[in-house]
């Protein structure tokens, strides 16, 4: 089995939401806490940053150029350069206790961003999504940190984690992509990391990166484990897949509130990794506007 290898030269403090640009054939992702969007082109290696103004909890790619952007306040459309060009709406949930995290495209193209409760002693962070028309909808609640959404090619199922209580949800999905009642896909023991950001496969099946669990698995469509990929430092936070054929695993991973003595033994928490698989993932869709 092949091991991950660090992309280049660099650590994060929270790297988070990877994103491959076929076109651009680069990979972009965010980095929550310092407010920045990251750009590494493959080919030349020139690495970009784009600063903003609050933390980026997620972002995607826009088919019109430049990013829809969930900063702690709300979302925005911003242009290629990072520049906030257009608010789209408020953060529902309170700014100052639930920041964005986690999100993504759709198949049809829709922006869906989670929040992620701060104060922990509740369910209080949510999911939401924005339609094509730009208009917001909260889509679930009772969430204490969302992660881990995807969607099935079949445009049957949306999958999401809610990592603190260490779980995997999928909700089935009607002919208009409209969410049904979630149940239960997976849980997690102490011991096997707890699920983060997710990927699927053109096989339907799901691969999670196991924050506090060294590894990223890798789970069938009815929830069976059918691999699991050490990782060389405890936290990986999302997976995404890229590169030419679409068979590099792009990990990002964490060194948020790791002691000193963790970052002397694994100085390469907060990197970039890369892990050549087996099998094909799904290509993300940038989020299309009306």
């Amino acid at each position: 089995m092949a091991e991950p290898q660090p992309l280049f030269d660099y650590t994060g403090y929270l790297p988070e939401c990877p994103t491959w640009s076929e076109a651009e054939q680069a990979l972009y992702w965010a980095d929550i806490m310092e407010c920045e969007i990251h750009r590494y082109d493959i080919r030349s290696g020139e690495h970009q940053v784009l600063q903003f103004p609050e933390e980026v909890g997620c972002f995607a790619l826009r088919e019109k150029g430049g990013f829809i952007v969930a900063l702690r306040s709300g979302i925005w459309l911003t242009d290629a350069h990072g520049l906030l060009r257009r608010k789209v709406c408020d953060n529902p949930s309170n700014p100052e206790l639930a920041r964005f995290n986690d999100g993504g495209t759709d198949l049809d193209g829709r922006f869906y961003a989670g929040t992620f409760w701060g104060p922990g002693d509740y369910n209080g962070a949510l999911l939401m999504r924005v339609d094509n028309d730009l208009q917001p909808k909260v889509i679930q609640c009772d969430i204490h940190g969302a992660n881990g959404l995807a969607f099935s090619a079949d445009r049957r199922w949306m999958y999401t984690s809610d990592t603190p209580n260490a779980v995997i949800y999928r909700t089935p999905l009607d002919e208009q992509g409209e969410p049904g009642r979630r149940e239960v896909f997976r849980r997690f023991q102490p011991g096997e990391g707890i699920p983060d950001g997710a990927a699927i496969d053109v096989e339907g099946c799901y691969w999670s990166a196991m924050f506090d669990g060294w590894r990223i698995a890798r789970f069938s469509p009815q929830g069976e484990e059918l691999g699991s990929y050490p990782m060389p430092v405890r936290c990986p936070t999302m997976v995404c897949f890229g590169g030419a054929d679409m068979k590099t695993l792009y990990i990002t991973t964490t060194r948020e509130n790791m002691e000193d003595d963790e970052l002397a033994q694994y100085p390469l928490s907060g990197a970039i990794f890369t892990l050549p698989v087996a099998v094909a993932g799904m290509k993300k869709l940038p989020f299309r506007e009306c």
